[in-house]
């Protein structure tokens, strides 16, 4: 059951990745297009940027979990049977442990439980924790910059869900991957 939500959920990430790919790619185009005709939009450049973090977090994402990430490769060339599929194990685990501290530093910056109990209150909030994060904005889209940085404890929880399912998995990493010796 977990391997087929973790399944699901990295088909969706994919498909978001490749959307915000095509995006940053018409962007970009508009960009040259409308600086050439000199009335530059402004706010397209930011907007380009951030399609393109949030698609490099969920490929990411979608790497780990298909096992398909860039690795080195070095000792897993040279083992075999259990010695390779206890390293594979060992990997996930990282994984699993790497969005699980996400997920606890995420929830430790968004601090939802102290907006909670101030009452969604921004000002008593900064007062209280010191944290002005919901305070920011973005350059020149005008956006809460707390909602682009929303792709951190989005990438934690499929992170880490991921690594979960992989590490109870009986498959085992790829024979052949993506990799430097």
């Amino acid at each position: 059951m977990l391997k087929a939500v973790s399944d699901f959920v990295a088909r969706i990430e994919a498909v978001i990745a490749a959307s915000l790919a095509g995006a940053v790619t018409l962007l970009i185009l508009l960009n040259i297009i409308t600086r050439s005709a000199g009335y530059a939009i402004y706010w397209v450049d930011e907007l380009a940027i951030y399609c393109m973090i949030w698609m490099t977090f969920f490929a990411t994402s979608v790497l780990l979990k298909r096992r398909e990430s860039v690795a080195v490769n070095l000792l897993t060339e040279y083992v075999t049977g259990s010695t390779r599929t206890v390293l594979a194990k060992f990997s996930d685990l990282m994984v699993l442990l790497f969005g699980g501290i996400l997920a606890w530093l995420s929830w430790r910056w968004y601090d939802p439980f102290t907006l909670y109990q101030v009452g969604f209150d921004l000002q008593n909030f900064q007062a209280e924790t010191f944290n002005f994060m919901y305070a920011e904005n973005t350059s020149t889209l005008g956006i809460k910059k707390f909602w682009v940085w929303m792709i951190l404890p989005i990438l934690s929880i499929t992170l880490t869900l991921h690594g979960l399912a992989n590490l109870l998995s009986s498959e085992t990493a790829p024979e052949q991957s993506v990799g430097m010796t």
